[in-house]
């Protein structure tokens, strides 16, 4: 009797021990008692929400495997200036419940539940760039199905930090980050994946986004590092989500009118500088120049110094430089119409290269005068003075003639000084106004041509 006591303590025990083992395996298995054609009864889960604080594992040193995605659905702001973006999305969470599960054949074909997310157990997964509190809507749903696989779509308003760089404006493209991640779950609690490819979530967020506004959506790239918080590492997927301006708005509005108003400066060099009307017009002009820069300002970025604001001062710039050619050229006709002063030989030699090229002029016009000193048989083409003598004038005649010519000689000078004068201004105002023009030309294809790469 004392030697079979142990033989049948030790039946007890096994017996005991695959008793609970069985019990605690029938826990997983979800009674279909509670399920009917009418909706399941609360009480069927009821282990199941009781669990919902631990994180649901068969064994606490195995990782809970989080699949990540998300569905950009619109491009709300991009803030320059405090270098933010946001935007709307759904962030869709996938994972393993191993304490739920049911068998949809005898629980009258039900596959798939919505249940309240509330009495489920949720990682805790969180966008790092995130600046603003959680915006999501109270009361969400999750589809749980039969194999205890557990689907979770969450709305998000999203204001992330974004580095910005608007030197292009307005043909920039931005590269923004969205890093998902866990608060408290390290790589040995918590693993993150994806069940969708990085394509197939670019084409769903171009196919539903709803904003046709001033961002487009260009693609979206993926890296997965690990973060390190002191000893702990946390696993993280991050998005590289690049977004472009949509250009057209600026340039209608903005390099348009200013390029039209740099051609009516640069044709404005037509108008006859001797009239007067050019400085006015000039002037108007530039006034009109700063009236449509102090209206455009609010098109502009509010930080930083983008190539269009360059591009505004370089113009402006080109503006009051062809001004001053005016007033510069202005001057020197009221000086050449007033009292010109001695034209210095380097200004005569100038202006003899430009209007005579090629040609040796003399460069002294006043020597013209002495041939009036050489007597007529220095005079090519004259009869003898022999022959001459019965037809040279009487002593009064050549008296009068002498008088008026000394009277003339100089008013001829002046005259003469006056056109050389006038035409140097000519050549100057030529001279400046090609100088302007290729300026022009050349500041504004280096821009473009910044712009395009």
């Amino acid at each position: 009797m004392d030697s079979g006591w142990p033989l049948l303590r030790g039946h007890l025990l096994c017996l005991m021990i695959s008793l609970l083992v069985q019990g605690r395996g029938d826990t997983f298995m979800i009674n279909c008692s509670g399920f009917d054609r009418h909706g399941v009864d609360p009480a069927a889960f009821q282990a199941v929400f009781a669990r919902k604080a631990f994180r649901p594992i068969l064994n606490s040193s195995s990782p809970t495997h989080v699949n990540v995605s998300f569905t950009l659905s619109a491009i709300l702001e991009v803030n320059a200036q405090l270098q933010l973006l946001t935007s709307f999305l759904w962030m869709d969470l996938i994972w393993d419940n191993p304490f739920i599960n049911w068998n949809p054949e005898e629980c009258f074909g039900i596959d798939t539940l919505t249940i309240s997310a509330e009495l489920l157990w949720l990682p805790d997964i969180f966008i790092v760039e995130s600046m603003d509190i959680n915006q999501t809507p109270p009361h969400l749903t999750a589809y749980v199905s039969s194999a205890g696989r557990i689907k979770y779509d969450k709305p998000m308003r999203v204001t992330s930090i974004c580095n910005l760089d608007i030197f292009y404006f307005p043909f920039d493209q931005q590269n923004c980050t969205l890093t998902f991640s866990s608060f408290l779950y390290t790589v040995e609690s918590l693993l993150l994946g994806m069940e969708k490819e990085v394509w197939e979530i670019t084409d769903t967020s171009r196919d539903i986004i709803q904003t046709q506004g001033e961002w487009e959506l260009v693609g979206i790239n993926k890296a997965t590092p690990k973060m390190s918080v002191g000893s702990n590492l946390y696993d993280q997927i991050m998005f590289y989500v690049a977004i472009r301006r949509r250009p057209s708005l600026y340039v209608i509005n903005l390099l348009v009118p200013s390029s039209f108003l740099v051609a009516i400066d640069a044709l404005s060099f037509y108008l006859p500088a001797e009239s007067g009307n050019r400085a006015p017009f000039k002037i108007t002009l530039l006034l009109g120049y700063n009236v449509f820069l102090i209206m455009m300002n609010d098109l502009l970025p509010a930080s930083g110094t983008p190539l269009i604001s360059v591009y505004f001062a370089l113009c402006l710039s080109l503006m009051v430089l062809s001004l001053l050619e005016t007033v510069f050229i202005t001057y020197l006709l009221h000086l050449a119409t007033t009292e010109p002063p001695p034209m210095p030989e380097w200004f005569h030699s100038l202006l003899l290269l430009c209007t005579c090229p090629g040609k040796r002029c003399p460069t002294a016009p006043h020597k013209e005068q002495k041939g009036l000193a050489l007597t007529p048989t220095h005079l090519p083409g004259l009869k003898e003075p022999v022959e001459l003598v019965g037809k040279m004038p009487r002593c009064g005649q050549a008296e009068q003639k002498e008088s008026a010519r000394t009277l003339q000689k100089p008013e001829t000078q002046k005259q003469h000084l006056i056109d050389q004068w006038v035409q140097f201004s000519h050549m100057m105002d030529t001279l400046l106004f090609r100088l302007y023009l290729l300026f022009l030309v050349s500041s504004i294809l280096t821009v473009i041509v910044l712009w395009t790469t």
